[in-house]
C-alpha cells in the first residue's frame, strides 16, 4: 500500500511518526508533503522520511488564497507521481482535494477544528478521527478514540525522555528551567484570537529568571531583549526538554498538551478554545488562560509548591 500524508505544523511530523515507521516496516510505502513553516523539514530528515517540500507557506490573507491553489496544484502533481491508495494528514485541504482527483480515500485526523480549513477538506474527506474531549460534531464521518494526538507520539510505548540531552544546553535533570512557547499568529485559525503581549512576555521572563533557567520556543523571530533565551538545540530533542523543564508557558495548545501528558506543569495562554486542553485542564495538568490577564500571578503560585513536578507527574 501506498500512503501520502501531509504536514502542516512541526507536530504533525511527530504526531504520524510512529505510525509511519510501523507501516514501513511491514512494507509499505510512505511519503511526506508539507510546507516550510518552522521546523518541519529537519524533523522529517531527522526521522529519515521520504517527503517533497512546496516552499514556504503565505502569512497574507490573498497571499493564503494564491497558496491554497498553488499547493493544491503540487500535491496533485506529487500525487501523480506517488500514485498513493490512500490520503493522510491532520485536517489538510490539500490531501482532501487530491484525493477527491485522484478518486482516493482521504482520512483526516482532527483536534483543532478551524471552521475554514474543515469547509475545505471536509466534503472531500472519508473519515475525521477525534478525540472524545473534541467539541465538534461532523455526523458519520467523525470517529471518536479515547485519547489525545499527543498519545501518539508521547505514549511510553513510544517515548522515553533522554536526560543526557539536557547537557548539551548546560543543565542537569534536578536544575529548575522553564519552557516558554510564542506563536506568529498568522495561521488561519488564529485570526481574530489572542495571547501575551510585548509586555507580559517581558515580565512573565524577568520575573523566571529570577527563579531559573529560561528558554524560549518562539515562530517567529524574537526580540532583541529576548534573543539570548532562544531554543538552539535540534527540534527533534524538544519533547526531552519539556519532559525535564520545571513549568511551560505558552501560546501553543499543541505543546501546552505534550507537557500535560510528560508530566510537565503547563500554563497556556490563548483566546481558542480546544476540546483537548479543556479535558486536561480537569485534572489540573494544564491552566488555560483565554488573556495575559493573571498569568503571572498563576506562575508565582505553582512555583510556591515545592513538589510541583512530583505533583503534575502523579496526575
Amino acid at each position: 500500500m501506498k500512503i501520502l500524508i501531509d504536514i502542516g505544523h512541526p507536530g504533525h511530523v511527530h504526531l504520524f511518526r510512529p505510525f509511519a515507521k510501523v507501516m514501513l516496516a511491514k512494507g509499505h510505502s510512505i511519503l511526506f508533503t508539507c510546507r516550510e513553516k518552522e521546523f518541519e523539514i529537519e524533523l522529517l530528515k531527522s526521522a529519515g522520511f521520504d517527503f517533497v517540500s512546496f516552499g514556504k507557506k503565505f502569512k497574507s490573507t490573498i497571499g493564503k488564497i494564491f497558496g491554497l491553489i498553488k499547493f493544491d496544484l503540487l500535491e496533485i502533481r506529487t500525487a501523480l507521481k506517488f500514485k498513493p491508495d490512500i490520503f493522510l494528514s491532520h485536517g489538510s485541504p490539500y490531501t482532501a482535494h487530491a484525493a477527491f482527483f485522484l478518486r482516493k480515500i482521504n482520512i483526516a485526523l482532527e483536534d483543532t477544528g478551524n471552521k475554514e480549513q474543515v469547509r475545505l477538506y471536509m466534503p472531500f474527506t472519508k473519515t475525521v478521527l477525534t478525540g472524545e474531549s473534541f467539541h465538534g460534531n461532523y455526523g458519520n464521518k467523525q470517529i471518536k478514540y479515547k485519547g489525545f494526538h499527543e498519545l501518539a507520539y508521547l505514549h511510553p510505548n513510544h517515548f522515553k525522555p533522554n536526560a543526557e540531552v539536557l547537557k548539551e544546553i548546560g543543565l542537569k535533570e534536578d536544575d529548575v528551567f522553564f519552557i516558554l512557547r510564542f506563536i506568529s499568529w498568522d495561521a488561519s485559525h488564529d485570526i481574530g484570537e489572542k495571547g501575551l503581549t510585548g509586555e507580559e512576555k517581558l515580565s512573565i521572563v524577568n520575573f523566571l529568571n529570577t527563579k531559573g533557567r529560561v528558554i524560549i520556543s518562539s515562530e517567529k523571530k524574537l526580540p532583541p531583549e529576548l534573543e539570548k533565551y532562544a531554543y538552539n538545540l535540534h527540534p527533534s530533542k524538544m519533547h526531552d526538554v519539556l519532559s525535564f523543564a520545571t513549568l511551560f508557558i505558552g501560546e501553543g495548545a499543541t505543546m501546552a498538551s505534550e507537557c500535560a501528558i510528560v508530566g510537565t506543569p503547563s500554563v497556556y495562554i490563548n483566546s481558542m478554545e480546544a476540546g483537548t486542553i479543556d479535558e486536561q485542564e480537569k485534572y489540573g495538568l494544564v491552566h488555560h488562560f483565554r488573556s495575559g490577564k493573571g498569568v503571572l500571578e498563576k506562575i508565582k503560585e505553582l512555583l510556591s509548591d515545592t513538589n510541583l513536578k512530583k505533583n503534575a507527574r502523579i496526575k
